[in-house]
């Protein structure tokens, strides 16, 4: 014989009113457990500086803006996560540089305060890459800023750019403080605010509200980083990323070629020189001597069988021309083709305000020929007729 129980309806009420109870309880407890966590992380309770000079962390101003800064960090703590796997990558470098420069440790902070150590970091003001330099700044201090090549975005070219910026930051102002303050506001606009407010210290400066906060999201970035166990972070080196893993080759370029070709000559993909190079703005390397970071182990037969490839490309090339005639545009050539306009454009480095005319010759490498139609006795590509 079987036996059913019922438990009546106000006894599964009475079980699920304190489950719902427990459960806010156990919400509750969370939360403050959370709060009580946050509250001790940004206890500051011993001196800190910045590029050994003292930040008056005493202040009650100076306090709250510091707290501030950290409190804001720590509730995206994915950032930080990223920060502290990208610095295994970069810091190494960025350490070595200004060692033998005699510069402050602290400075690489910097870096990841202006672009958490992102190559393609980009501001409203134009600023770019991982020093996030503006274009004036940049070409001052050497770097190829142009259509082809924007060097804010190569690590190595931009770090030494900045470690140059921020000596001379500091021989006008004396001040690593001061000179960080210029490195974010500009050296002639903190200058009017020392002349105007009788002022030089960053501290008891008022400025405007992005470098106000500078400081202290770089002081941020280097108390977490330095102790990141004190704010959560518990990372095994497996964890991190590894650092940059390269040969590098040299290469003159007459005329534009294509980062898949230098792709194939390294034994890789477009996307790992493309990665590796971010400077490199196109799908073309540009004309003149240009330094290419490849694989790990590919510089070994690189020459030879760029060469090569660059022979046959440049024959290639010559198999695929077509003459503009009379009523073409950029889409019914596409059309004609079975190409995408974009394709076309790349292939023959055009932009968006290009006009083309008759006579005019574009490189085009149609599925039709690639599939296997031989065009190796053609100068011109005939067009096809709608209809093909």
């Amino acid at each position: 014989m079987k036996y059913k129980f019922y438990l009546p309806a106000w006894f599964l009420t009475v079980i699920l009113f304190l489950t719902a109870a427990d459960a806010q309880e156990i919400h509750y407890k969370s939360n403050q457990s959370i709060s009580q966590a946050m509250l001790a992380a940004v206890k500051i309770d011993k001196p800190i500086n910045f590029c050994g000079e003292s930040v008056p962390i005493n202040d009650p101003e100076i306090q709250e803006r510091m707290e501030r800064e950290l409190l804001y960090a720590l509730n995206n703590k994915d950032d930080i996560i990223l920060w502290l796997k990208r610095a295994n990558r970069y810091f190494p470098h960025i350490e070595n540089i200004l060692k033998q420069n005699s510069l402050p440790d602290d400075l690489k902070f910097i870096a990841v305060a202006e672009s958490a150590l992102k190559p393609h970091a980009s501001s409203y003001k134009g600023a770019v890459g991982y020093w996030q330099f503006i274009e004036s700044t940049g070409t001052k201090y050497n770097m190829e800023i142009n259509a082809n090549i924007d060097e804010r975005r190569n690590f190595f070219t931009s770090t030494e750019a900045a470690v140059k910026y921020l000596k001379d930051l500091y021989n006008l102002f004396g001040s690593w403080t001061l000179a960080v303050a210029a490195y974010n506001m500009g050296e002639a606009g903190l200058e009017t605010e020392i002349l105007i407010q009788k002022v030089n210290n960053y501290y008891q400066l008022y400025l405007p509200q992005e470098t106000q906060r500078y400081i202290f999201r770089i002081l941020t970035a280097k108390m977490i980083m330095t102790d990141p166990e004190k704010y959560g972070f518990f990372l095994a080196a497996e964890d991190l990323y590894q650092p940059l893993q390269y040969d590098l080759v040299e290469i003159s370029v007459n005329e534009p070629v294509p980062i898949s070709l230098v792709a194939q000559a390294a034994k890789t993909y477009f996307k790992v020189i493309k990665y590796l190079n971010p400077h490199i703005r196109n799908y073309t390397i540009p004309v003149g001597k240009q330094q290419i970071m490849i694989p790990k182990g590919a510089a070994k037969g690189f020459s030879e069988r760029y060469k090569e490839l660059l022979r046959q490309w440049l024959i290639e090339r010559k198999e695929h021309v077509y003459t503009i005639k009379k009523g073409d545009n950029l889409s019914n050539i596409a059309l004609r083709f079975n190409v995408p306009v974009k394709a076309i454009m790349i292939w023959n480095g055009m932009n968006n305000g290009k006009i083309i005319q008759p006579g005019n010759r574009l490189v085009i490498y149609p599925k039709m020929l690639e599939a296997g139609i031989n065009s190796s006795t053609k100068r011109d590509i005939p067009a096809p007729k709608p209809s093909e």
